[in-house]
């Protein structure tokens, strides 16, 4: 098992470096209802937070990017997140490699395949005081998702409530 953690973690890193253009593409021109969370410039070049694999009805692979102010709040274990942490989570689907397969002799290595969406959360105590102190979007190739997608964010985030409702962990 360690070594496919060994494995995943430098190919999800190299996934978030090298993305497609449908993620990569964004430019904060759009902006996704209710919370009116925009794309944050630069998001793609933030730091790793985490990576994970969501093995129930997406089957995807997740990168999970913050920017500085999460990074060092993560850093210095501060909760709750400070104003100004953003929490981009990237999600692409999980497919097996047959490439390297072939090199590992059986089916072992999985990779991001197409993309699927983009998230984020966004850190403002006053905006959105009756969800936490978190603002909500999800981008699909690009374009915001509709306001149905994004009224069940914070009702979802409710079990991490004594996290901040942030589920991500830091993976230093």
């Amino acid at each position: 098992m360690k070594g496919v953690i060994c494995l995943l973690v430098p190919v999800m890193a190299l996934c978030v470096a090298t993305s497609t253009a449908a993620l990569s593409g964004l430019d904060g021109r759009n902006v996704a209802p209710s919370f009116e969370v925009k794309i944050p410039p630069g998001y793609r070049d933030w730091k790793l937070v985490s990576v994970a694999h969501e093995a129930g009805n997406n089957n995807d692979l997740r990168a999970i990017l913050g920017n500085d102010i999460t990074i060092k709040a993560y850093r210095d274990k501060k909760l709750p997140f400070p104003e100004g942490a953003i929490i981009a989570r990237l999600a692409w689907s999980y497919v097996p490699s047959e490439e390297n397969d072939k090199v590992f002799g059986r089916a072992q290595s999985f990779i991001a395949g197409s993309p699927i969406n983009v998230q984020f959360m966004v850190k403002n105590s006053k905006k959105y005081a009756a969800t936490g102190g978190w603002g909500f979007a999800q981008f699909n190739d690009g374009k915001p998702a509709g306001e149905a997608a994004l009224k069940t964010c914070f009702s979802c985030h409710q079990p991490a409530k004594v996290r901040d409702f942030v589920f991500t962990r830091y993976a230093p």
